[in-house]
């Protein structure tokens, strides 16, 4: 019996531990042992993380792919895990200790910290599992994995070893993104550009061989710069080559100020001549422009900050030459002053020797950790690279063959563009959890690189034995004596980029590199399905480990979701504080309204404005729906067995067969095409308007009519719809649909294992397949049988009546909203110039017309009534005389103003968009804003218009 109310909490919670107990989820099921495979793995969530919006929209969007497929017969795999997420974790745990007033990370030790890390791992570690199963995310929970499982650990080491050995991981000297806080290089992603009021100098560099004199302008060049800190690791003045102003100058050399060092002027076409004075300070030891343009010129790489951000002289002094002051007097008062105390003292010498130009606030955008909120530092540092230039040539190919298609494929034009011009990947991080480098260094430096400590200190004995540094005997007393050995080699103390991990993600989970069946069964996946942001940061390098190891894409669909904004469209953010808690949204209306919501905005290339109201809204769809069925039970509509809806008499049972054949197609097709959206749309109009207000509304003098052949016939069509809008509903919305299939009847087993509807088991490509060529091209559906079954149930003469009467009715109700007519009031209807079949149609339903449209009466005629309002519907006109119901000279004074309302809408829309500063400059939401208005004040215009039109002519 179904419950009178709708209650998600009541219902989600136990459907989801119904679903564990029976391992519904689980993939390798015994009955699909000869089913296609069909494969997705999870984005692995931060394991410190907990659920949030795009989190839900992204496993909603997989989670109905899994369930879809899976109902189609496939042998679903959703391969569930979470990421170590290096310094998010380090950082909870270094929090953890410092509020319990325990022993910091570095006081503990290395081997005591990550025995801790574990712990809180164990403790506190699957807190999104969690949430992501009360979102009724269908993974395979039994394989859930993590990037620093042992299985996992070893693919790690394994792809690291065999790269080096390739020569494609290498280590080197380049800038990187440093966080002066963490004291770690960190990745682009883990990098916030945040916009900051600052200031830019202006600084003059003296002429070599002029007499510098702040008053003549001949006697030096004018550099503008946002970090003057960094000038004294300046090497060169660039210029752009087709400057006139500085033609002279490029070959010559300035003096770099209070320095004294002598650089060059260079002709680089970094420089901009339109921006500051056209000249450039170059820093490559500071800035990740500079730093190219070092490398085209050769300059060399001063660095003056060290691994804190403070000013670090010390070896620098060859440079610290002919100073106001000496250079050792110099470098002692700057050295270790934090960087931003530095830049006012070094701005007050500057001052102080006439160097200082001028000053002008300047609004900049500069990079900051994500997670220590501090501004990074580009750092020259000896780092661990992957050559992603050589890794990424295979990886463009795949794509631009077709092996793997972006959806939308808009998106295919920002892989390339990255891929292409990929820069080298530091892999490594200077933390202590993540997976730790396979590096070891000999006393003199050398590095072997190796699986195990036992392999690295065989090759490193071997190596030193054959230069000479230790003697065979010495080398064999080491190799059986540990203790003979300790301190020859050491260990790196980096870990790896946890990007690295992930990169291996669609075949570490599955096994490799043991020689796994799942490798082979579930290897490549079908579909990934994540956000644009991290195209570059996983999708690319997934694509790249995939091909390299096992020489196929790791995916053939990319599909890439935008961002999930607040209702007007503001990207969510904690300090707007229009931030909306998925779980508490889950609280008080439940997952599957959540999921509903989401996927009907989730239109491809789009953002999602999401608010409690559209939540609330899906649902009342829920309520509607669970309400229908609860009719459906009080009416007694139970589907007999062997029910077979071909058989159907009545022509508005045949209706609903035809119409439920179409939405399903349409269902089926447009999640095929991951128009996620579209999809969420047909089955909401069919369930709301199909199903609900017609269907049933339809049947209900039927239902109330005596027992009999055509009340049966009902009750068992109504049964038999249901059952099939809830195999169409469930992806969407599983909790529902598997509580009300499992209380409206008795079933042999759960609805997420049920068959989906097998008509629309095929696409139109596969019927066309069938057609002409006859293969099986699904090994899950007979395509016999799912060729005669994909129009079985069309029937256009039954949609032609009932979708008549639906029309008409519609069209009543449309006009009288139009003018105003309280719903009480009836009117009478005219059918002008009616075919006989019309004629029947009218009679056979002529008290259901009158009492949902409001009619009065309905007659026939040759010609409209003098004052009634004229309108086609099916090709046929029908009036509808209002002559003395409404004043139709002052309902069209009314119409007319609601006309020049939408106009001045239109018209000021259309101001702002014609302005193109506006477009440029404004947010991208408030651009996209304004053409909705637009859009929507020209819907309602043309509506105006066609009520005007009509007005006209009733007059």
């Amino acid at each position: 019996m179904i419950e009178k109310n709708y209650q998600p909490a009541d219902i989600e919670h136990r459907m989801a531990q119904i679903w564990e107990d029976s391992g519904a989820f689980k993939a390798g099921r015994p009955e699909r042992k000869d089913a296609a495979p069909f494969t997705i793995v999870i984005p692995p969530p931060n394991v410190t993380g907990s659920l949030h919006m795009g989190h839900a929209l992204n496993n909603t969007l997989q989670d109905i792919l899994c369930r879809f497929e899976r109902m189609r017969g496939r042998d679903v795999l959703w391969q569930p895990g979470t990421d170590h997420a290096g310094i998010a974790t380090q950082m909870v745990v270094e929090r953890q200790l410092m509020e319990r007033q325990e022993p910091g990370r570095r006081d503990m030790g290395r081997a005591k910290f990550l025995e801790r890390v574990w712990q809180w791992k164990a403790e506190s570690g699957g807190t999104i599992v969690n949430q992501l199963k009360r979102l009724g995310a269908s993974c395979d929970w039994s394989r859930e994995r993590f990037t620093m499982d042992e299985g996992l650990s070893r693919a790690v080491v394994k792809v690291f070893v065999e790269l080096h050995r390739q020569g494609l991981i290498y280590k080197d000297k380049r800038l990187v993104n440093w966080d002066p806080k963490l004291l770690t290089a960190i990745s682009d992603l883990e990098v916030q550009q945040v916009e900051v009021r600052g200031h830019l100098w202006y600084l003059r560099y003296p002429i070599e061989g002029r007499t510098f004199n702040p008053e003549d302008p001949k006697s030096f060049i004018v550099v503008a710069t946002t970090r003057p800190e960094t000038m004294l690791g300046d090497t060169a003045v660039a210029v752009h080559p087709d400057d006139e102003r500085y033609t002279d100058l490029v070959g010559q050399h300035v003096i770099l100020p209070l320095v004294g060092r002598r650089i060059p002027i260079v002709a680089d076409d970094y420089s901009d001549p339109e921006k500051g004075s056209g000249a450039v300070k170059v820093t490559p030891a500071h800035d990740f422009n500079d730093f190219e343009i070092g490398k085209r010129h050769g300059l060399p790489q001063i660095s003056v900050l060290d691994q804190e951000g403070c000013l670090s002289l010390s070896g620098n002094e060859d440079y610290l030459r002919g100073l106001p002051v000496g250079a050792d007097e110099f470098a002692t008062e700057f050295q270790g002053i934090e960087r931003f105390t530095a830049r006012k003292k070094i701005v007050a010498r500057l001052e102080e020797f006439g160097f200082l130009e001028r000053i002008e606030p300047n609004t900049h955008m500069v990079p900051h950790g994500d997670r220590s909120g501090v501004v990074i530092e580009p750092y020259l540092t000896d780092q661990w690279y992957v050559d992603a230039h050589t890794l990424a040539q295979p990886a463009i190919a795949a794509v631009r063959s077709g092996e793997t298609t972006f959806v939308p494929r808009n998106w295919e034009k920002t892989y390339f563009d990255w891929m292409e011009n990929i820069q080298p990947w530091c892999i490594s991080r200077q933390l202590w959890w993540g997976h730790q480098i396979p590096a070891w260094y000999g006393p003199d430096g050398k590095v072997f690189v190796a699986e195990t400590e036992e392999e690295a200190v065989g090759n490193a004995l071997g190596y030193y034995v054959e230069q000479e540094v230790i003697t065979p005997e010495q080398g064999h007393d080491m190799a059986v004596d540990p203790a003979k050995r300790e301190g020859f080699i050491t260990r790196d103390e980096d870990v790896l980029d946890t990007w690295f991990s992930s990169a291996l993600w669609p075949f570490s989970t599955l096994g490799w590199p043991d020689d796994a069946p799942e490798v082979a069964r579930y290897y490549p996946t079908n579909t990934l399905v994540t956000g644009f942001d991290i195209i570059f940061f996983w999708v690319a390098r997934m694509m790249m480990m995939g091909l390299h190891f096992m020489k196929e894409a790791p995916f053939s669909t990319v599909y890439i979701h935008r961002l999930v904004r607040d209702e007007k469209g503001a990207k969510m953010s904690k300090s707007k504080g229009n931030v909306i808690d998925p779980l508490g949204v889950i609280d008080e209306y439940g997952a599957d309204a959540l999921r509903f919501a989401l996927t009907r905005e989730a239109a491809q290339g789009h953002d999602i404005r999401l608010s409690p109201h559209l939540v609330e809204t899906n649902r009342n769809f829920a309520t509607k729906f669970w309400n229908a069925c609860r009719f459906a039970e009080m009416n007694e509509c139970v589907k007999p067995d062997g029910f077979d809806p071909k058989g159907a008499k009545e022509t508005l049972n045949r209706w609903i067969a035809h119409e439920t054949s179409r939405v399903t197609r349409e269902v089926t097709e447009t999640i095929e095409d991951h128009r996620f959206n579209d999809a969420a749309a047909a089955i909401y109009r069919f369930v709301w308007n199909v199903f609900c207000d017609w269907y049933l509304e339809l049947a209900k003098p039927v239902l109330m009519g005596e027992e009999g052949a055509a009340k049966a016939e009902t009750r068992a069509m109504i049964a038999w719809t249901r059952d099939e809008i809830l195999k169409l509903l469930h992806p969407f919305m599983p909790f529902i649909t598997e509580e009300l299939w499992a209380v409206t009847a008795k079933r042999d087993g759960l609805l997420v294992l049920a068959p989906w509807p097998r008509k629309s088991g095929v696409t139109s490509e596969q019927l066309a397949a069938i057609a002409t060529a006859g293969p099986v091209v699904d090994p899950i559906i007979p395509p016999v049988i799912a060729a005669l079954d994909a129009d079985e149930f069309s029937d256009p003469a039954a949609e032609a009546e009932i979708g008549w009467v639906v029309d008409l009715v519609t069209a009543m109700r449309s006009v009288k909203a139009e003018m105003n007519i309280p719903p009480s009031t009836l009117t009478p209807l005219v059918i002008v110039t009616s075919s006989d079949e019309t004629r029947d149609r009218a009679q056979r339903w002529n008290d259901t017309i009158k009492r949902l449209a409001r009619l009065s009466d309905i007659s026939f005629a040759d010609a409209a009534p003098e004052g009634a309002m004229q309108l086609l519907v099916r090709g046929e006109v029908v009036a509808l005389p209002l002559k003395g119901v409404i004043d139709l000279a002052a309902e069209r004074a009314r119409l007319e103003k609601e006309l020049g309302k939408a106009d001045a809408d239109i018209k000021r829309v259309d101001a702002k968009l014609s302005n193109e500063k506006f477009v440029a400059n404004a947010p991208e939401e408030l651009v996209e804003e304004e053409k909705e208005k637009r859009a929507a004040a020209q819907e309602r215009r043309t509506k105006i218009l066609e009520a005007i039109e009509r007005l006209k002519k009733a007059s």
